[in-house]
């Protein structure tokens, strides 16, 4: 098992696969680095190397009680791809993950960054507020800190419904994928998981966004339960100065199904382009 040490003294665990350009992968909450590895392997057998870390606090990484916020996140994805001396990179986070990508590009720059991939991404703010009335309302949020203290396995399994489309009409329902979704949701310790909510909804990413100087596939369905699309993907293309905006009609938050196909038509398309 693959691992390395922060500079805070955290262990994070992470994979690496293949040769090539490198692909860093961040994940969403509350999952870990496995919810990556359909486009890991993808991307490895075309001739890129892949890597996906668990974030502190989640996975097989470290359970620290303090650092349990973005700024940190993001300097741990920096350790990362310092420690492996990665150049040219395609940084790629997928919700909470998008999060901590702009924020290592706010906080690191782009010089070892050629592209960059936000997928169902939560920038630049999901908390409503004056300046942003299309956000969610607290209250919400606040409703998934008092669920994940109170029982957090009943949430994570009744969560991977909408998470994935699962409750809407007509959709193709997969068992295995739920309990898959609530495996991952397990792994993570109370605390980094109960503290990470308030990181990917308060968190305020327009700053971080206007400093992406590289390339920028966002991408996000239009039927997102969880990161509304018009509080999210529509405006950080908007900030972003080179984003090309791909949105999937009708596709849920978790990648699965025909979404899942034509986002990795894509992501390969602009890892080539």
């Amino acid at each position: 098992m693959s691992t390395f040490t922060t500079s805070d003294g955290t262990e994070i665990y992470y994979k690496d696969w293949g040769e090539g350009q490198p692909v860093v992968f961040s994940h969403g909450w509350p999952l870990n680095a496995d919810a990556w590895d359909g486009q890991a392997r993808l991307v490895a057998e075309h001739g890129f190397r892949a890597i996906a870390h668990d974030r502190r606090g989640h996975g097989r990484s470290g359970q620290p009680w303090q650092g349990n916020h973005m700024d940190r996140y993001a300097d741990d994805l920096a350790e990362l791809i310092e420690t492996l001396n990665l150049d040219d990179a395609v940084l790629v986070g997928h919700s909470t993950g998008g999060g901590e990508v702009a924020r290592y590009i706010g906080r690191h720059g782009t010089a070892r960054v050629a592209k960059a991939v936000l997928l169902g991404a939560v920038p630049p703010l999901m908390l409503r507020t004056d300046d942003n009335p299309e956000g969610t309302p607290k209250e919400a949020f606040d409703g998934i800190r008092a669920a994940v203290a109170a029982d957090r396995s009943q949430f994570y399994w009744e969560l991977s419904e909408s998470f994935y489309g699962f409750n809407r009409p007509g959709a193709a329902v997969s068992e295995g994928v739920r309990r898959a979704f609530w495996m991952w949701s397990m792994q993570a310790g109370l605390k980094g998981a109960y503290d990470c909510v308030a990181q990917f909804s308060e968190t305020d990413f327009t700053e971080d966004l206007g400093r992406i100087d590289v390339p920028t596939l966002v991408a996000h369905g239009d039927d997102d339960q969880i990161v509304p699309i018009g509080a999210s993907a529509h405006r950080t293309a908007q900030l972003v100065k080179d984003a090309t905006l791909k949105v999937y009609p009708g596709a849920p938050h978790g990648l699965v199904g025909d979404f899942e196909k034509a986002f990795n038509d894509d992501l390969l398309n602009f890892l080539r382009g």
